[in-house]
């Protein structure tokens, strides 16, 4: 889609003359009043003005700082005849990108036009990233040494560089956004946008807007042109978040999106190409929606090329003790504080939780004992109540269970800790007890950091 630029000045000629030289490479509108210039930028996606100095009787940086009102990512290229340092600093302060004297020389408008776009892509990007990195995440990366996560891990490295169409499903919480950032942000295209979109979080009525966009007029408070979400991940990937929650309607459009590779804003006639990687992902069964003719069989097996299965927590329980580790250190840089770890009772509690809200359950519980903590370790009573109330369960075969996956040297360093609890921290008496030297316990202590 070519990017649209507004051209501001009193004089017609230079409107024409400027007009002519764009508009092969630009969408390009013009206006010789202030009004007329901010009546378009208020219902047109404008990426970059043009703008006279003076317009009549009217300041160009009275109008520059409008223009900045309306969007302050509207790169803004001053052009005068009347060139000085203090109304170049000026312009500079108000948010112009630079500074351009008449009569304009052609080519060194075309790059500086060219440069001033590319910078607001850059901002663009920054602004995306870090509004991303506002939101709360429960964690940052994959974590597992599990024999799935391993192989999720090599589907991964195998994805990542190809646009294969890829369906990632999952309980909440698993990660499935996460295992999408990895394709993305390790592939060929991680320097382009990823967006995310929650198709169950939007209404259905908005939900074609916010991927399509729409043009000014299209329905009832469509007051100016809005680009879509698929606009702004062109090059680089759409995660469509819950798809199992789109209705028919837009999975129809949809479907007509990902085989013909073009779409349309809404209110408008123009088709638009598209270049973006499409992945979904789904805590919802749609084999038993498609059952149900509440999914369509042809988007599922255009989406499903390749599916990424995602499993709950409490089927890769050897994850656990570096899942631990990994959140431990989290929220002690986000608190300001200095936990070590947990009492050896607490980590025994916490590898036997079943964890129904996955990994982002566990997240919190432990940014719950982090920050509840006295001292270096999480205690019991640090825990929230859910987890608490799970110490009432016991039974051999319950806690045998719950070591399954585990490694023997994860075992032994949870069962050494265990009877150091009971004994009060006597290592004669636990030395005693597991039937090895004072030495030894001493030894394991050191290695196992207890």
């Amino acid at each position: 889609m070519k990017k649209a630029i507004l051209i501001l000045d009193d004089e017609k000629n230079i409107c024409s003359s400027l007009t002519y030289a764009l508009e092969d490479q630009y969408t390009v509108f013009s206006a010789t009043g202030p009004a007329d210039g901010l009546e378009i930028l208020g219902r047109k996606s404008i990426n970059l003005v043009l703008l006279d100095l003076r317009i009549g009787k009217v300041s160009g940086l009275d109008v520059l700082k409008k223009i900045k009102e309306i969007d302050k990512n509207i790169v803004v290229i001053i052009m005068t005849a009347f060139g000085t340092i203090e109304s170049t600093v000026e312009a500079i302060k108000n948010g112009a990108f630079t500074y351009l004297t008449k009569p304009l020389n052609i080519d060194e408008l075309l790059v500086t036009i060219a440069k001033g776009l590319e910078y607001q892509s850059l901002n663009e990007k920054v602004e995306h990233l870090n509004n991303e990195l506002k939101e709360k995440y429960s964690y940052k990366g994959i974590i597992g040494k599990s024999p799935a996560m391993q192989n999720i891990f090599q589907l991964i490295d195998r994805l990542k560089d190809v646009d294969t169409n890829v369906l990632i499903t999952g309980e909440s919480g698993t990660g499935k956004e996460l295992v999408a950032r990895a394709i993305h942000y390790s592939g060929l295209r991680s320097k382009e946008n990823f967006v995310a979109i929650n198709c169950a979080a939007i209404p259905d009525g908005l939900l074609e807007s916010e991927l399509f966009g729409h043009r000014r007029g299209a329905f009832t408070g469509a007051e100016r042109d809005k680009a879509g979400k698929l606009e702004f991940a062109d090059k680089g990937t759409v995660l469509l978040d819950e798809i199992g929650d789109m209705s028919l309607n837009l999975q129809s459009k949809l479907l007509r999106v990902l085989e013909q590779r073009e779409y349309t804003p809404l209110g408008s006639n123009q088709v638009f190409r598209i270049n973006a990687r499409v992945i979904a992902s789904t805590n919802k069964n749609l084999r038993k929606l498609m059952d149900e003719k509440k999914f369509r069989e042809d988007l599922y097996f255009r989406l499903n090329v390749v599916e990424i299965d995602i499993p709950p927590l409490r089927d890769r329980r050897q994850d656990l003790p570096l899942l631990f580790a990994h959140f431990i250190k989290i929220y002690n840089d986000k608190l300001g504080k200095q936990v070590k770890g947990s009492a050896p009772r607490v980590e025994e509690l916490l590898l036997r939780y079943s964890y129904p809200g996955n990994v982002r359950e566990l997240a919190n519980i432990i940014e719950h004992g982090v920050l509840l903590a006295r001292d270096r370790y999480i205690a019991l009573d640090t825990l929230p109540e859910k987890v608490r109330s799970n110490s009432a369960q016991s039974g051999s075969g319950r806690e045998v269970d719950s070591l399954m996956g585990l490694s023997l040297r994860e075992i032994e360093r949870l069962m050494i800790g265990r009877y150091l609890e009971h004994n009060n921290g006597s290592r004669k008496a636990t030395a005693r007890m597991l039937g090895i030297s004072e030495r030894g316990l001493r030894n394991k202590i050191k290695e196992y950091g207890l």
